[in-house]
């Protein structure tokens, strides 16, 4: 092993053994009196050995006894190894630098594999020594050119000779074992010809004939295949008749069907054939003329469909050629067919309305010239009847025309279907390709839809055009207002069955004209009503049969979809109603259930305008929310005018009466009673109508019933008033009965004679008995006043004959239970 001389490391202040700091803050020094007096360097601290540590082991020689045993015979083999190695390479290198020195004198271009001399360049290099100084050379150029090669030659076969001595061995050896090998290989020659003698038998008696099957069964493969090829192609050339054929029987889908497999099998199987090259070209060319024989076709076949005759009942025309249109439509993905019908159908519409327009026209007896607009509106010279007539006669040929519209759509629609394959059964439609996606079925779905919303939405607006324009000309009436009812309601009927949209336009249309009838109807009864009621006496009126039949049909809770019928005048025998109410000619009253109610005439004619009312909710229930709110409003002015008339007074004034009487009063109560009881008919009457509450009513329920409760209240007013005034006369002095307790005993008998004919029992004897707690109250009021004590004297006597007298009126009015006028119930009068 060789020794490593170890580097020189270059010293630094981490090399230093001491520094000065460690020295100066020993601990363990102390002060110490030398420190300045010594030489400073390594000794200038005292150095001591480090003790062994207590943790490391002591490591002796006889701890690498064992490895030195075990590796110093792989090292001295090693050592041993390498020093030959090193004396062959340094051998093989001294014999190659001698063989390298030798070569060195040879040129190196007579060591070329090729050694061309026919070339100038090498022929120059080996004998251009000779053409140097002379043209032509002399013997001793030559001569030298001989030795000179010569020499060469020596030095080649000295080295040759040496590298011969050198493997003399293995050269010996190889010339020796020679004999050996030919030996060998000639006995492996015969081997080798022995086994291709029997490769070549088994290869002719075996394999030679089976390969000449294999090669057959290829060959006729490939002459299958070429009469494949060859009768494809003669398919695929008599594609443009089959096309013509195809085209002739209108199957398009299966004309598509086949170009587009001819030009799939063009691309594929038969591509590069040259004597088609031109047919995919052709192909092309004769799909698009089929583009346009489609959209040419379909758009007659729409013309031919929508513009037939009006009588003619057949559903579908030509279901099976439209059906071939419209799959071959689809298959193209032209879907512009659908506007196009769309845009027919709109057309055939606007011929229609001209068309009957102009009949009408035709019929009416005028020779002034008449002229329509282009969207068929009629002229103002038609009447109510010929305008009524012309509208049905139109919305029934809009009708056709919009399920003949709804027929083509389901036809597309059953296509659109099966094409998609969401058909499952077997079809009139024969698609064997199911070449429609989900979003583009979804796509022609939708526009199918649409294609039904659109027609209904004009054919509607036509409507509401001519609507608005005779209205625009003309009053509209009743008769005419509930035909038109009729008319619009059918007609949105037929369109939201057809679309599932309901026609906005006619209904808005209609709409405004029942809103303006409407209104003009309220107008008329609430001027009516009130023209009535400033004329009104307010006394009995006499009720004829008609009117009780109006009361029994009300309360009878069924809806009033018209006016009864008025019953025969000229006879007098009584009448039975359809609800078993036997009506006389004339009664005083009007009967309902039990109680009759004595009313005045207003109120007849109030309950003839409110079944009116109901019978025009009923023909116009678009507009019953706001026929319920007339309705109410009459109610709240009859309400409000009969207070100005009554408690106001204004009856005096209008009417010519000389004053309000209590007869008057009463009389007003128990019509505005009838009044109240009718309220909740007439909300069950429209709530079989809309759904809407109507608070309005609530509201006059409200107003009428406080009403009714003033007009007691005054009745109690002016009677308090005339018992007061004749208490205050009194002086409790004979005779007996005086003059005063007399006169309360006339204007209470007065008092009764008014109110029992009009109001019932109950409420008569309710005012009686306030009047008798009021009379009490301000009889004790004056027995105070006049100091007059229960104390059996004789003012007090006079006193209890007043009061039997009193009490014994009311006792012969039969007004008030028993236990109000007995003497017991009269000594609350003595209690201070």
């Amino acid at each position: 092993m060789s020794k490593m001389t170890p580097a020189v490391e270059q010293w630094s202040m981490f090399s230093a053994s001491q520094n000065l700091p460690a020295v100066l803050n020993d601990p363990n020094k102390g002060k110490q009196s030398n420190f300045f007096t010594r030489t400073w360097g390594d000794n200038f601290v005292e150095s001591a050995n480090p003790g062994k540590s207590p943790f490391l082991p002591e490591v002796g020689y006889a701890h690498f006894e064992s490895f030195l045993r075990k590796y110093s015979r792989r090292y001295r083999r090693h050592v041993r190894l390498s020093q030959n190695k090193l004396d062959v390479k340094s051998k093989s290198k001294n014999d190659s630098s001698q063989n390298d020195n030798v070569l060195s004198k040879i040129p190196g271009y007579f060591f070329d594999q090729t050694f061309p001399l026919n070339s100038s360049e090498m022929f120059n290099n080996v004998f251009g020594d000779i053409w140097k100084n002379n043209i032509n050379p002399s013997k001793a150029s030559e001569y030298a050119l001989q030795e000179k090669l010569s020499h060469y030659l020596d030095y080649v076969e000295e080295l040759i000779a040496k590298q011969v001595s050198q493997k003399s061995d293995a050269f010996f050896h190889a010339m020796t074992s020679h004999d050996t090998i030919m030996e060998e290989m000639g006995s492996a020659c015969e081997q080798v010809r022995l086994l291709r003698s029997k490769i070549y038998g088994i290869d002719k008696t075996l394999a030679r004939d089976s390969l000449g099957m294999l090669g057959l069964v290829r060959s006729r493969n490939n002459y299958n295949s070429l009469l494949d090829k060859l009768k494809l192609m003669a398919t695929v050339l008599q594609t443009q008749p089959t096309l013509q054929l195809l085209l002739s029987s209108s199957d398009y889908v299966g004309a598509l069907e086949l170009i587009a497999s001819t030009q799939e099998v063009l691309s594929k199987e038969l591509a590069g054939v040259t004597c088609l090259r031109h047919l995919p070209s052709q192909l092309k060319e004769m799909s698009r003329l089929i583009d346009k024989m489609l959209s040419t076709e379909f758009e007659r076949y729409a013309a031919a469909d929508l513009n037939r005759p009006l009588d003619d009942v057949a559903g579908v025309l030509e279901s099976e050629r439209l059906i071939s249109l419209t799959a071959g439509l689809l298959r193209q993905s032209h879907l512009q067919f659908l506007e196009v019908y769309k845009q027919e159908a709109i057309t055939a519409a606007q011929a229609i309305v001209k068309q009957l327009v102009i009949e009408q026209l035709a019929d009416v007896e005028d020779d002034v010239e008449h002229c329509l607009t282009g969207s068929g509106e009629a002229p103002p010279s038609l009447d109510s009847s010929q305008w009524l007539k012309a509208l049905n006669l139109i919305s029934n040929a809009l009708n056709k025309l919009i399920g003949r519209v709804k027929a083509v759509h389901d036809v597309i629609k059953q296509t659109t279907d099966s094409s998609a394959g969401l058909n499952g059964s077997e079809e009139a439609v024969t698609i064997n390709d199911r070449f429609l996606t989900k979003n583009e079925h979804s796509l022609i779905i939708a526009k199918l839809k649409n294609l039904l919303i659109s027609v209904c939405d004009y054919c509607s607006e036509r409507l509401a055009s001519l609507v608005s324009t005779h209205s625009d000309k003309q009053t509209i009436t009743a008769f005419e207002i509930t035909n038109l009812s009729t008319v619009v309601e059918n007609f949105s009927n037929l369109c939201e069955s057809v679309c599932g949209k309901s026609s906005h336009a006619l209904k808005a249309e209609f709409k405004k004209q029942a809103a303006s009838y409407v209104q003009k109807f309220h107008s008329q009864r609430k001027q009516k009503l009130m023209l009535i009621l400033d004329a009104e006496r307010w006394k009995v009126a006499d009720v004829p049969p008609e009117f009780q039949i109006l009361v029994d049909n009300i309360s009878s809770g069924r809806p009033l979809q018209s006016l009864p019928s008025s019953p025969d005048r000229d006879t007098n025998s009584s009448i039975v109603s359809e609800y078993g109410t036997e009506c006389t000619k004339t009664a005083n009253s009007l009967l309902i259930g039990t109680q009759e109610y004595v009313t005045v005439g207003t109120v007849l004619i109030l309950i003839r305008l409110i079944v009116e009312y109901c019978v025009c909710a009923y023909d116009l229930p678009i507009l019953a929310t706001v026929i319920g709110r007339n309705l109410a409003e009459l109610l709240r002015t009859f309400n409000s005018r009969c207070c100005q008339l009554v408690l106001g007074a204004g009856a005096i004034k209008t009417a010519g009466l000389n004053t309000i009487t209590s007869t008057n009063l009463a009389l007003t109560s128990r019509a505005l009673q009838l009044v109240l009881w009718l309220i909740p008919h007439i909300r069950a009457q429209f709530s079989s109508l809309v759904r809407d509450s109507f608070i309005a009513l609530d509201g006059v329920e409200k107003d009428i019933g406080h009403h009714i409760q003033q007009l007691e209240s005054k009745i109690l007013s002016l009677m308090n008033q005339l018992l007061n005034d004749q208490l205050n006369d009194w002086d409790a002095k004979p005779p007996v009965p005086s003059k005063a307790f007399r006169n309360v005993s006339r204007h209470l008998n007065k008092l009764h004679d008014a109110l029992k004919s009009v109001l019932p029992e109950e409420q008569i004897a309710d005012i009686y008995e306030v009047i008798h707690k009021n009379f009490k109250v301000r009889l004790r009021e004056q027995l105070i006043k006049m100091n007059i004590e229960n104390n059996g004297g004789p003012q007090h006597g006079v006193v209890t004959s007043e009061i039997v007298f009193y009490t014994e009126t009311l006792k012969s009015l039969k007004v008030l239970p028993e236990k109000y006028i007995t003497e017991k119930s009269m000594e609350e009068i003595w209690i201070r």
